[in-house]
Parts: C-alpha cells; sequence; structure tokens
C-alpha cells in the first residue's frame, strides 16, 4: 500500500471528505499533519506546494493537490493504481 500523507485541519470539511474517500479506496493508515495553531507548518506546506489552503494530499512523496484534485483523480480513474 502507498504511503499518504495529509496536511488537515480538523475543521475542514474538505479534510473530511477527501479522507472518505481515501478510506473507501482502502487506506487504513496516513500520516496526517494538522496545521490549526501552527503557523510555522502551514508556511512550511505552503512553501512545499504553494498553497495555503488544507488538505494537501502526497501519495508515496507525488502531490496530489486538495480535495477536489483526489475527487478529479478518482473519477479520471487514477487514484486507485497510485495507492496499490
Amino acid at each position: 500500500m502507498a504511503q499518504v500523507k495529509i496536511y488537515s485541519s480538523d475543521y475542514c470539511p474538505y479534510c473530511q471528505r477527501a479522507k472518505a474517500l481515501l478510506r473507501e479506496r482502502g487506506v487504513t493508515d496516513w500520516e496526517e499533519i494538522v496545521v490549526d495553531g501552527k503557523p510555522d507548518v502551514r508556511a512550511a506546506m505552503a512553501q512545499l506546494v504553494g498553497r495555503t489552503s488544507v488538505p494537501q494530499i502526497f501519495i508515496d512523496g507525488q502531490h496530489i493537490g486538495g480535495c477536489d484534485d483526489l475527487h478529479a483523480l478518482d473519477a479520471r480513474g487514477g487514484l486507485l493504481p497510485l495507492l496499490t
């Protein structure tokens, strides 16, 4: 199974949607980095991906993007191959 990393916020509905889709696709474990109240962590994420919004999702080190990007990848049939 692929390694998944998610920068997220506890109060973000898009983060919840992204994690729900990952669970539906069989992902049971991921590294979650919560940015709430951690401006230095959010700034490091923004420097890494060029975005300040969450979620920001990585699969095996490849930046997938946010929730909409993850759902679009899944709709194109590209998510499952990355996860296996």
